[in-house]
């Protein structure tokens, strides 16, 4: 096994899958432990990943659930271990508190020190001199506190500095491995110095795939004596694998002709960049569906009637789009961002399914999707084709043969072009 991992929300997670699988190596990203049997059907991996939602959870709910999952992940016997979070690394005190993880990662793995690791060039996210900088809705790129991620209406990213971010969330002793320390001959004895000088946590600069691949050096290097811990976004993937031989530049996708298929879209995202997604679909051709979030959590009724209307669309050709919020100002007066609404949506997205045997749908948002993709009753996913870099088209698995092998994307809301659902479409 090279490489295990836990996902702190479901699109995010399929975010590591696809840098897996543009790199050939064989993974598999379940939704929850796996039991035997399910491991036992894919005994070839040669990377496994738990998809889970603690970036929506408390520092109580780490503390009762996080352990049991690093402790099946290091019995796999890893090279490397990864908590894996958002690369706009979004979190507080007390909701998806990464500090909290990493104490009890460190503690399962018995790590000397954590590697952190959030810049991913692959996504346009940049860390230099500890601060955190990312590509906004608009295109350019920003420091984190000035992006729109500063007004994430649950986890605003308030602060650049990541130590200084991570200090509110963690008494773990912090140290930064600088541009300048990371691009030198002797990079692993300025980050030996580091821990020896006692940092329980060192975070990693990088701007450019150079920078990566010294930071994929690092943990290579490290990883020969001893299974490694680390924290961080998709940039720890890039990093790991940025050595590999054998890139591949798309993934076998299923060939299935879709010709004028429709495509089935859920949002429960509230971000800048899916509501011009939203926008620009509807102008090319999408049905626009809002949907009344505390209506439809609340009432059966209004259920059916949504599912009935999304689904006689989509038995018409019409590839149709249902969504909550139009932007963080539509989305004030819903309950978007709780995981009551995340798991409504995905009653709803298996009621259309079961109504109209639909086999390819998007879900936007990444708290919505962590909390809908639970209510399909699958136990894992695997890559199918990339779509943008961030989410790719992935395969369910589960026992219900109706939803067994719907071909499905967990975009995240700050994810993608603005023409990505017709590209989903048109796959």
């Amino acid at each position: 096994m090279l490489y295990t991992f836990y996902g702190d929300d479901f699109t995010g997670s399929t975010d590591v899958l696809e840098q897996l699988a543009l790199k050939a190596v064989r993974a598999v990203l379940f939704l929850r432990v796996p039991t035997e049997e399910q491991l036992a059907r894919f005994a070839d991996v040669e990377a496994i990943g738990i998809a889970g939602d603690s970036r929506s959870r408390s520092p109580e709910w780490m503390d009762a659930h996080l352990p049991a999952v690093f402790e099946f992940l290091k019995n796999r016997r890893a090279k490397v271990n990864h908590y894996k979070v958002c690369s706009t690394f979004d979190s507080s005190p007390e909701r998806g508190n990464i500090g909290r993880a990493m104490e009890i990662g460190s503690r399962v793995f018995g790590s000397s020190f954590v590697p952190v690791i959030v810049a991913a060039s692959h996504l346009r996210r940049y860390v230099v001199f500890g601060n955190l900088f990312a590509r906004d809705s608009d295109g350019d790129v920003k420091r984190i506190d000035r992006h729109s991620m500063a007004h994430h209406p649950a986890t605003p990213m308030r602060e650049a500095d990541l130590r200084r971010h991570l200090a509110a969330q963690t008494t773990m002793k912090t140290a930064l491995l600088e541009l300048p320390s990371l691009r030198s001959a002797d990079a692993g004895a300025q980050l030996d110095a580091l821990v020896e000088d006692g940092a329980q946590a060192v975070f990693f600069d990088g701007v450019d795939d150079e920078d990566v691949h010294h930071a994929g050096e690092l943990l290579r290097g490290m990883a020969k004596h001893a299974p490694l811990f680390v924290a961080g976004s998709s940039g720890v993937t890039a990093a790991l694998l940025s050595a590999r031989e054998g890139i591949r530049e798309a993934v076998d996708a299923t060939k299935a002709e879709r010709k004028n298929k429709p495509l089935l879209v859920i949002s429960g995202s509230c971000s800048l960049a899916t509501m011009a997604q939203i926008e620009h679909a509807v102008v090319h051709g999408f049905r626009g569906v809002v949907l009344d979030a505390n209506l439809l959590v609340n009432s059966a009724e209004e259920m059916a009637r949504v599912a009935h209307q999304a689904s006689t669309a989509l038995m018409e050709g019409v590839s149709t789009m249902l969504y909550t919020a139009l932007g963080p100002q539509a989305a004030a007066s819903t309950p978007s961002g709780s995981n009551e609404l995340g798991s409504t949506l995905g009653v709803l997205l298996r009621k259309i399914v079961e109504q109209t045997g639909q086999r390819r749908v998007v879900l936007c948002g990444g708290d919505t999707s962590s909390h809908a993709v639970q209510q399909l009753g699958c136990y894992a996913l695997t890559a199918l084709q990339p779509t943008q870099p961030g989410a790719p088209l992935c395969g369910l698995h589960t026992d219900d043969p109706r939803l067994d092998n719907l071909e499905i994307v967990l975009k995240g809301g700050q994810i993608g072009s603005k023409n990505f659902f017709e590209l989903v479409r048109d796959l």
